[in-house]
Order: structure tokens, then sequence, then C-alpha cells
């Protein structure tokens, strides 16, 4: 074999296992793999994980935060105004070099897919042909899938459907629209209709933002469920943010709940940005913001959590480490028991991968090798410790390594190092 990683815990709990690789993908993954290879690490019984998956993301406008001034007031709208502003001033070489860097960050972190939405309704598709190069280059190492995203509307910016339409053509793979930021509700409807068939038409997954709102009238999602379910898209269709549902009444969520199952409807949550955007107009008690993860996830949807935003016009923060987004997830979807734990780490590998539509992910035999060694023995300290990401693989070939995490400590009569990972249970 090329490689084996040796003595490792996988995220299913199965301890001291061997991970033999050969020509890009796994062949065997089994406890004291008898086999030698060209390259072997012992994995100290740490975590080998699939590497992580970002469903929701904006790379066009990453590290612009603060260009050409700040959001004051920290809402949605004065973030989408002040990408209105910026992108009359952006270049393809700037987009094409904030995007490389962002990358690189994502790879260090272990990210090895990511989903991006691109902003269509500039004439000059910038962000469009910018991304298609940086997929180009990016793809030896990490899965860039990109979403047409009619920021300002697909019927309230002129000629965005056929912005749309013609980034398609240039080589998009996803359909998005943002139906809450139409003109009017029966607007929004339309909007959902009109993309959805062109996905259809065209063979593509969809890919929406959705009731971004706090207003529980937001309903946009009722009509993406029930053209999903007309046209046939069962599985293909995400819908992200669905903050509304948060406000909703219960009533209502419990009649929606079970249709958005019935079409197969995958969600995307964005803990880091929801909790900061919504709930801007309460004064106290202040709505969290974020969708019903937990109900969707009792209904049987596909939940993943996103990134959403890294140094932008809408946030501040970030560094492409999808562990502080599952922490941040599980805090806020108050999913503190462990099975609740392991479905936020869930919603940051599987099932996102599962979202993308990734082929060959996972650990196990005939899988592509692409895996990331934490400096955790289960998924629940990875994300309490927001973990090392040791070493991170891509298809065996070793990408990117990072020193183990360790205090030094000088008190007296204590040892000199401070081992973070709990105790073995037995």
């Amino acid at each position: 074999m090329d490689l084996i990683v040796r003595h490792v815990t996988l995220p299913d709990g199965r301890r001291d296992i061997d991970v033999g690789v050969e020509a890009g993908r796994i062949r065997a993954v089994e406890p004291r793999l008898a086999a030698s290879a060209a390259e072997e690490f012992d994995g100290g019984g740490l975590l080998l994980s699939p590497p992580f998956v970002d469903a929701h993301f904006h790379m066009d406008s990453t590290l612009s935060y603060g260009l050409p001034r700040v959001n004051a007031s920290g809402t949605l709208l004065e973030g989408i105004a002040l990408w209105g502003e910026l992108k009359p001033l952006l270049t393809q070489e700037v987009l094409i070099e904030r995007a490389l860097a962002y990358c690189d960050w994502a790879v260090a972190r272990g990210l090895l897919a990511i989903r991006s939405h691109v902003d269509v309704c500039d004439p000059r598709l910038l962000a469009v042909e910018a991304l298609l190069e940086v997929k180009r280059q990016v793809a030896p190492y990490l899965d860039l899938q990109l979403v047409a995203f009619p920021q300002d509307g697909v019927l309230r910016a002129p000629g965005a459907l056929e912005h749309l339409k013609r980034a398609l053509d240039l080589g998009v793979e996803v359909v998005g629209g943002i139906p809450h930021f139409e003109r009017t509700m029966a607007d929004g409807a339309a909007s959902v209709r009109l993309l959805c068939e062109l996905a259809a038409e065209r063979g593509l997954r969809v890919d929406m933002h959705c009731d971004e709102s706090d207003d529980p009238l937001s309903r946009h999602v009722e009509t993406l469920t029930a053209e999903t379910q007309r046209l046939g898209l069962h599985g293909r269709v995400t819908a992200s943010h669905l903050t509304s549902m948060h406000s909703m009444d219960n009533y209502y969520v419990s009649k929606l709940l079970p249709l958005m199952a019935e079409a197969q409807l995958g969600v995307v949550a964005n803990p880091l940005i929801n909790i900061t955007l919504q709930g801007r107009h309460d004064s106290y008690p202040r709505r969290r913001g974020m969708t019903r993860v937990p109900e969707q996830l009792a209904a049987g949807l596909v939940v993943a959590f996103g990134h959403d935003c890294v140094m932008d016009p809408w946030y501040a923060l970030g560094s492409a480490d999808m562990l502080e987004v599952a922490a941040m997830g599980l805090h806020v979807a108050q999913m503190t028991s462990q099975a609740g734990m392991r479905d936020a780490y869930a919603a940051v590998t599987t099932a996102p991968a599962h979202l993308l539509g990734l082929q060959d992910y996972g650990i196990a035999p005939g899988c592509h090798a692409d895996f990331v060694l934490l400096q955790a023995r289960d998924p629940v300290e990875a994300i309490r410790l927001r973990a090392t990401r040791l070493h991170v693989w891509r298809r065996g070939r070793l990408l990117a390594s990072t020193p183990a995490a360790s205090a030094a400590l000088t008190l007296p009569g204590r040892p000199p190092q401070v081992d973070f990972l709990a105790p073995q249970r037995v």
C-alpha cells in the first residue's frame, strides 16, 4: 500500500483501527492491518475523521471586511447594501487572490469541500468568472461547488434571470435564489417556482436562501417544498437559513415539517451568522434566530451547518474552522446531549457531504483517501477543544500538518505539560 494510518479512532467509536490507502483510495479499514506501506503514521489512538464540509459559504465576498466601510447596524440589509457598493470596485484579480487565501485557510483546518454562492446580479459576471478560475486552481486539493445566487433578487434586479442562466452556461452547478428579498411575497413565491423549473429543466440541484428573516409570516419554504414535490426534485433541493422558522407558530411548523420531510428537503443552518444578524429589531427577550435544528432532525431531515461568511460585509470574524461552527450550533440549539453533540459534528461532515452530493466520501473501503487526524479522541472532544488538525490528507497525499497543542507550565510542584484531552472512560 501507499499509506497506512495506524491506531486511530473513528467517528463511529471504533478504536485501534488501521486505515490503508492505495492509489488515492481507501483499501482497508480494520484492526491491526497485516500489510506494509511506503508511508506509515501512528495515530496514537486519536480521531481520524472524514474532512470537514461547508454547505453554505460566500467566497466572492470573503476577506473584504471594511470595504468600502463597516456594517454599522450589523443587519442583513445593510450588508447587502454594502456589497452593492463594493461590487463596482471589484477586480477579478482581487477576487481570486482573496478566495485562494481562504482556500489555504480551509485546507489547514481540514475543510476540503465548500459550496459557495456567487452573486450573478453583476452583468459582467466578474465574480462568477473569478470563482470558476479558483475552482479550477484548487481542484487538486479542494472541492469547490458553486451556486448561481441572484443576491439582489432574480425578479427584483433587472436582467438577473438572464445573468443567472449565463452563469449556469459557464459551468456553475447549482441554482440559487433569495425569495424573501423580492419586492413582494407574491414575487418571492414566483421566483421559487421559476428557479425550481429552471433547475428541473437543466437537471441541476437547488440551494435557496429561504426565509432569512425574523418575520414568522415569511413562508417561502412552503412554496419551495411544494415545487420540489411538483417537479420531482426530491433530494436535490436545499433550503438555507430558514430563520423565520424560529419565530413561526408552533402549529404551522407541525404541519410544515412533515411536508419538508416528504419532499426530502435538505436544510442548512448558519449558526454564527444567524445569531449575529437575526433579532436585531428585538429588545428583550431577544430571539436567537437560528432555525429549529433539533425538530428538523427529529423529522428525518438532513441538516447541515454552514460558515456562511468570513470577514465580509455581514460578519467581521471567522477562520474557516467548522468546529467553531459546530460548537456555536450545538450551543444555540441546546444540542448538548451526547447524541446531539454528535449530530452537530455530523452537521459539518457527513450531512453537508450528502447535500453536496459528494461521491465516495467517508472512511470505508472504496472511498477517496481524504481524512483528517485531530488532536481529540472522539467527535465531542474535537468540538470541545476546537481540536488541532494534526494532519490533513487528500487522495492519500499529505496536504497540511500542524504541531500538537500543548501548554508549558511553571507552577511549583506541578508537571510542566498540560494535556487537555479528557481522561479515557471505560
